[in-house]
């Protein structure tokens, strides 16, 4: 099975935004018995991505432990796919993937998350493809899926989405936020997806404070790690 990494990350995220008037990834988890999963051409196994995830972030607390295996069993993964069926959403198009929009879901990948009052920090590695990674920081989303409503529930909450040129974080990157409005709940998401040697890597940074700014200089961290510990 295909996941879309954008726009599903967007419309779970703003689901969980206007379900709970905040955003972020959840707790990671270990996920048992996936084994050391391989994809021919992407070069690194979940062991070995799991071995370059962050270990610290200032500012944060590790929010639970690190998860590792196949891109669709990683727990965070599955709770985005499983909210994004309960959601309605005012443009059904703009919750469908497209060309160069999508992860096999057995592509090898290392998740964790960190956390702080209001906020959280999600980094997301990927044993992909050049080619296949390439597609996926290249993706734009929709003109027409810039502004969106979802429903969860009875409750429908209204979202804008911002993208940024194509950025120079590591051999190619994007940006992309969206900002929630529930009620009286409002809530920023930023998303930056980068590609280094021979993987792809996604940083989000969720919360009421989140900015372009910090979610870049994650991904500038992310990579400046992941670069000294993959081989």
């Amino acid at each position: 099975m295909a996941h879309r990494l954008l726009p599903i990350v967007l419309v779970a995220t703003a689901a969980a935004a206007s379900a709970c008037g905040g955003g972020g990834g959840g707790s990671a988890r270990p996920v048992h018995g996936t084994g050391p999963a391989e994809v021919a051409g992407a070069g690194y196994t979940s062991s070995q991505l799991a071995q370059a995830l962050l270990t610290e972030l200032p500012g944060y607390r590790k929010a639970g432990e690190p998860d590792s295996g196949s891109y669709g069993t990683l727990r965070a993964i599955q709770n985005a796919a499983r909210l994004q069926r309960q959601v309605v959403l005012d443009k059904p198009r703009c919750g469908t993937g497209r060309p160069g929009g999508t992860v096999p879901g057995d592509v090898p990948a290392a998740l964790v998350t960190f956390a702080k009052k209001g906020q959280t920090v999600t980094e997301t590695l990927m044993g992909m493809s050049v080619a296949d990674a390439e597609k996926q920081v290249n993706a734009r989303v929709p003109a027409g899926c810039l502004r969106f409503r979802t429903k969860v529930g009875s409750r429908w909450s209204r979202h804008r989405v911002v993208e940024s040129p194509k950025g120079d974080i590591g051999e190619g990157s994007r940006t992309v936020g969206v900002a929630t409005i529930s009620g009286d709940s409002r809530t920023r998401t930023w998303y930056v997806v980068f590609r280094g040697r021979r993987y792809l890597a996604t940083i989000t940074v969720a919360g009421p404070e989140a900015t372009k700014e910090e979610a870049e200089r994650v991904a500038r961290r992310s990579l400046a790690h992941a670069d000294r510990i993959l081989p």
